[in-house]
C-alpha cells in the first residue's frame, strides 16, 4: 500500500522498494511519513514473498532530513513517531526482514538515525550524515546516541555526537559505516544487486540468522548461545532446512519455499 508521502512497490523478486516522498521538504518526516513507513513495515512483514525491503528518499538532494521542524513548531512532534515503531514509525519497529538504506543525499539528524535503525547502507559518494541536535539544543533520541558508537570507532562517534558535525559519505565507508559507496548512478542498481545477494539465500535461515546478530552487542554469550540454539531449531523445522542439503547433493540451485 502507498501514500503521496510514502510510496511502496515491488521491485524484484520478493524485493519491496520503501520511498520517503517528500522532495520538497527534504523527505522531512511528518506524520503521514510515520504512518506510512509504519504501514509499510506491517505490510512487508506479513507478506510472504517479500524477503529484502530497501529504503530510500525521492529526488537527488536528501535521503530524510529527519523531522519536519514545521510540525515541532506547530506542536504536532507527536504525530512523527508511533506508539509500536517510535520516530518515523520505523527505529524501533520490530522487523524480521533485513532492511537496506539506499542513501540518495543528505541524511541528517533522524535522517541518519533512520539509516543506522536499518539492516546495511548503500550510499552515493556526494551523501552526509550527522547529529546536529546539539547544536539546535535538542537530544537525538530515535536511536542515534547508542547506534551510532557501535557502527564507529568510539572516538569518532563521541566527537559527532557532541559537535553535531557533519560527517561524509566517503569518511563513513572508510569507517565502516556504510557496506557500499558508489556513484549516483549505481545506487538503486547496487541497492538492488545487495538484495538479490541475500535473496539466494534461504529466507528463514536468513532472518533468524539475522535476529542473532542484531543482538550481538545486547546480550552476553550465554544469552546469545541459548538464541542461537532456539533460532537453529526453528529453521530445522522448514522446508528450506531440507532443501538446502538436498540441491547441494544434487548439484542445482536450491528453490527456497520460505517455509
Amino acid at each position: 500500500m502507498s501514500s503521496d508521502a510514502v510510496l511502496t512497490k515491488k521491485v524484484a523478486d520478493h524485493v519491496m522498494l520503501v520511498t520517503i516522498n517528500r522532495p520538497d521538504a527534504r523527505n522531512a518526516v511528518n506524520g503521514d511519513v510515520a504512518q506510512g513507513i509504519e504501514r509499510a513495515v506491517l505490510d512487508s512483514e506479513k507478506d510472504p514473498d517479500i524477503w529484502v525491503v530497501i529504503l530510500t528518499g525521492t529526488g537527488d538532494k536528501a535521503f530524510c532530513a529527519g523531522a519536519d521542524l514545521k510540525a515541532v513548531s506547530a506542536g504536532t512532534a507527536g504525530g512523527l513517531s508511533t506508539p509500536g515503531g517510535g520516530f518515523a514509525g520505523f527505529v524501533h519497529q520490530p522487523r524480521t526482514k533485513p532492511w537496506i538504506a539506499a542513501v540518495n543525499g543528505f541524511a541528517l539528524a533522524g535522517g541518519t538515525e533512520i539509516a543506522l535503525a536499518c539492516d546495511l547502507i548503500v550510499a552515493i559518494e556526494e551523501a552526509a550524515f550527522g547529529l546536529p541536535e546539539v547544536k539546535r539544543g535538542l537530544v537525538a533520541a530515535a536511536g542515534g546516541l547508542y547506534r551510532l558508537p557501535r557502527a564507529l570507532p568510539k572516538a569518532i562517534a563521541l566527537e559527532l555526537i557532541m559537535t553535531g558535525a557533519h560527517f561524509d559519505a566517503k569518511r563513513a565507508f572508510h569507517y565502516g559505516l556504510i557496506n557500499r559507496l558508489v556513484p549516483r548512478d549505481k545506487l538503486m542498481p547496487e541497492a538492488l544487486k545487495l538484495a538479490a545477494d541475500i535473496c539466494e539465500n534461504a529466507p528463514i535461515a536468513v532472518r533468524e540468522s539475522l535476529g542473532i546478530a542484531r543482538q550481538a552487542l545486547d546480550l552476553d554469550d550465554a544469552a546469545l548461545r541459548e538464541a542461537s540454539g532456539v533460532a537453529a531449531r526453528r529453521n530445522a523445522a522448514t522446508e528450506d532446512y531440507k532443501e538446502g542439503p538436498r540441491a547441494f547433493i544434487e548439484k542445482r540451485a536450491p528453490r527456497w519455499a520460505g517455509r
